[in-house]
């Protein structure tokens, strides 16, 4: 497999990166700004259960950590694993928030900037709920 495009969507957060991994990195909350998991996740052992536009899917996240990062796998029904790069890093008194979006095989130039708006929008509720 070649190397895919990629893309890194980020925000600005006004608020220390502690409080926004503590709150971003909990899989229970990815429903309140992640929108592709709205339905909500169901835990199934160390993995997460969602049900979406894909379908039903298992999501498995990174160990909680000291360095930000909320990395996780999510595994569709036909099998095809997406590796999702996510971080919080610090910024002063704030934070930045980074996903890394690929490109992933058959997808179109037209569905990628669509995906990176998606990832946009979902950043920018999390900083909705973060500045408040």
């Amino acid at each position: 497999m070649s190397t895919m495009t990629a893309k890194i969507v980020h925000i600005s957060i006004d608020r220390n990166w502690k409080e926004v991994y503590g709150f971003a990195g909990r899989p229970e909350n990815m429903p309140l700004w992640a929108s592709g998991l709205a339905s909500g996740l169901e835990q199934d052992g160390e993995d997460w259960i969602a049900t979406g536009i894909l379908g039903t899917v298992r999501v498995s996240f990174t160990a909680r950590n000291e360095f930000g990062v909320i990395d996780h796998t999510v595994t569709i029904g036909s099998g095809l694993k997406v590796y999702n790069a996510l971080r919080v890093v610090p910024n002063g008194t704030g934070c930045e928030v980074m996903f890394t979006l690929l490109k992933l095989p058959g997808m179109t130039d037209d569905e990628f900037a669509l995906d990176a708006a998606h990832v946009l929008k979902d950043l920018s509720t999390l900083k909705s709920l973060m500045e408040r």
